[in-house]
């Protein structure tokens, strides 16, 4: 005879670990996984060690805290250069594919073409990006 009464807490947990984990399929946040995973360690420990409930709770408390402050931290390194554009370019060095003639020239970034403003410097030359006004790269020579 089977209840929901009789089912192990450590089972309970995994599998509540396992839902969570699954629902970042139906509501993408990157945020019920780190709560899942915290659920799931919570299980694996209480199968480890027979914790009462009052254990289980806090633990799970702490570990969904460290899951997530660490997966805020993991994330936050990469989110500032998501939106910066071509601000991201700033500081590289490129080659200049056309001369810069009256300011004006252009330079291959990757597999695109960009427009430049500098002193003015024959094809080939080496440029480093100082800055960026709209889509127009401003470029000293190296």
């Amino acid at each position: 005879m089977s209840s929901l009464s009789a089912i192990d807490p450590a089972w309970g947990w995994i599998l509540a670990g396992l839902l969570l984990m699954g629902g970042e399929l139906l509501l993408p946040g990157i945020f019920l996984v780190w709560l899942g995973l915290a659920a799931f360690v919570t299980g694996l420990v209480e199968a480890a060690v027979d914790l009462p409930w009052q254990a289980q709770l806090p633990l799970f408390a702490v570990l969904s805290a460290i899951t997530v402050t660490m997966a805020t931290r993991l994330t936050s390194a990469h989110v500032p250069m998501l939106n910066l554009g071509a601000h991201r370019l700033v500081g590289r060095e490129l080659v200049l594919e056309t001369p810069i003639v009256a300011g004006s020239g252009r330079a291959r970034v990757d597999d695109t073409l960009w427009r430049v403003a500098g002193p003015d410097l024959p094809a080939g030359s080496r440029v480093r990006v100082t800055g960026v006004e709209g889509t127009v790269l401003t470029v000293i020579a190296v």
